[in-house]
């Protein structure tokens, strides 16, 4: 049951931002830059969303782990088995060495910030990642662990009904994270 009084027929993070429009708008904004528009062609959208199901992943947010696995599934042609791997232990995935060396950072910035030393980036940097992937990588798990703690802080539902993240996976994946009246502003 939820800490306030949340619309209940709305899951995870989709309650809060229904509670607060206001707020959702930036951080819907925000993801939508991150995950959906790729900065550069070497850091896919696939890779951003692997990055937010690991750090969801390391904080137990079941939502946004189930929801952005399943985005990062449909973006890699239905298939789950890489988000598994990825989850479970990125060093012995079957992904490129940028992108696990992409992961090392995130893991540490999800534990501390602080954590992330030059060596991590330096490694990053060597596997191919520029310093818009290594930014990104950063800003991504440290939006993810806020979004895990929202979602988390308010006791939001997070139902296990496996189809809706499939199909919420999908829909993210296509059509990115600003509902359609609402196009994602990069000026001011």
């Amino acid at each position: 049951m939820p800490h306030i009084a949340l619309p209940e027929d709305m899951p995870g993070i989709t309650a809060g931002f229904a509670f607060r429009p206001e707020t959702a708008r930036p951080l819907r904004e925000l993801a939508h830059i991150l995950l959906h528009t790729s900065g550069n062609d070497g850091f896919s959208s696939r890779d951003r969303e692997l990055i937010a199901a690991f750090v969801s992943s390391r904080n137990t947010c079941y939502f946004c782990q189930t929801s952005h696995g399943a985005a990062a599934s449909h973006l890699n042609s239905g298939d789950p088995d890489l988000v598994e791997s990825v989850c479970r232990d990125y060093k012995t995935s079957d992904i490129s060495e940028k992108l696990k060396a992409l992961l090392a950072i995130a893991e540490q910035v999800q534990i501390d910030g602080k954590k992330v030393t030059t060596q991590l980036v330096e490694e990053a940097r060597q596997h191919g990642a520029t310093d818009l992937d290594i930014h990104d990588t950063v800003l991504i798990a440290a939006a993810f662990s806020m979004y895990n703690r929202y979602v988390d802080g308010l006791q939001t539902w997070q139902p296990r009904n496996c189809v809706m993240y499939v199909e919420m996976g999908k829909r993210m994946a296509e059509e990115g994270y600003c509902p359609p009246s609402e196009p994602v502003s990069f000026g001011m």
